[in-house]
């Protein structure tokens, strides 16, 4: 294999978010969330800037601009598509064995690249789970993928609630299925309508 063994399932999570961001109506974005403290412009526009942005950013060892990170990327009409092609671009830059090696930055504490693109995945899925939710639509990942996210999820969970990122876990059945059991880690109810 010439690329890292992750770079299949992050190219599955791009294509599965851009799918999600095209089903996103106007009227979705000003509707609630699975999360609390956002509304479908405040999540698609946190989404758009660390999933894609965010994600070529991180290959090239680059912080975000602070332009980029004020942005409202809803305002174009045609943020979906230009999602599209900056994920297409961030999955690229992930596509050369040696991005996957040594550190990134951030927030002035330097992780492991893997590790980083690991997290982003799981922001990728989760917040696409998200969206989808909120805009009414079906969202679906193969296990290999949710495998990650959960694994992801159970080990940075404390971490995340520290910050205020996860709720507390919500309960699910032993029958859960695998993105079933990384949301409710993460602490959204994988049971969440738009209506209640």
């Amino acid at each position: 294999m010439n690329t890292h063994a992750f770079h299949p399932l992050m190219a599955r999570a791009a294509a599965e978010a851009a799918r999600i961001a095209r089903g996103v109506r106007t009227e979705d974005l000003d509707a609630p969330t699975p999360c609390a403290d956002f509304d479908g412009r405040a999540l698609v526009n946190h989404w758009v800037l660390y999933t894609a942005h965010g994600l070529e950013r991180r290959a090239h060892r680059e912080e975000l601009p602070r332009d980029l990170v004020a942005r409202d990327f809803t305002a174009d009409p045609d943020w979906a598509d230009a999602y599209a092609e900056q994920l297409d671009r961030a999955v690229a830059a992930w596509a050369r064995p040696a991005v996957w090696e040594g550190e990134v930055e951030v927030s002035g504490i330097t992780v492991p690249a893997v590790a980083v693109a690991q997290m982003v995945i799981k922001e990728m899925v989760v917040h696409g789970w998200d969206v989808a939710r909120a805009s009414g639509q079906d969202y679906g990942v193969r296990d290999d993928l949710a495998r990650l996210v959960l694994g992801v999820v159970e080990e940075h969970a404390e971490l995340y609630r520290r910050y205020g990122g996860f709720a507390a876990p919500v309960a699910v059945p032993s029958t859960a299925t695998l993105l079933d059991r990384a949301l409710a880690a993460s602490g959204r109810d994988p049971q969440w309508t738009r209506t209640g």
